[in-house]
């Protein structure tokens, strides 16, 4: 296994996908995450939650990462069957940002009076299991676990 959990590298291969980070590409991630998905037991509300949380993500890293024009992600998807949960990881050579050290919004205010953004991250970090982030090698790992309950 590598650093980030995964197998063998041509394991890992069909488990990547490397695409422009493009909010127009966001449909080619969504598309690889329902394939990875497939053999896991989630429920509608599991699936539509780790899509949200794959979406925010993507977007962020397409809206935020690069500068003038986009780059590259990688994301990577590890189902792990026996424990029905997956392991995503978002991978970019953008500008280092550790999501984790940003302040939680303040949800009990009025959303006409909380400071604008955060949401999407906290989010996130709510619901999955596990999040972890590293900068190494000049690119940003995110890493996330998600186990699911079922139906």
């Amino acid at each position: 296994m590598d650093k980030l959990g995964y197998g063998s590298d041509s394991s890992m291969e069909q488990n990547s996908l490397d695409i422009e980070a493009r909010i127009e590409n966001l449909s080619l991630l969504m598309d690889f995450l329902e394939e990875k998905i497939k053999e896991l037991n989630c429920s509608k509300k599991e699936i539509a939650q780790i899509k949200i949380i794959a979406e925010e993500i993507f977007v962020n890293i397409s809206s935020y990462a690069y500068s003038p024009g986009p780059g590259r992600t990688v994301i990577k998807a590890q189902p792990l069957p026996g424990e029905n949960s997956i392991i995503l990881s978002f991978i970019d050579s953008g500008v280092p940002f550790n999501p984790l050290h940003q302040k939680d919004p303040d949800i009990t205010m009025k959303a006409s009076e909380r400071k604008k953004g955060g949401l999407g991250i906290f989010f996130v970090k709510k619901k999955v299991d596990s999040i972890d982030y590293e900068y190494s090698d000049g690119q940003n790992i995110l890493t996330l676990k998600k186990i699911f309950q079922g139906l």
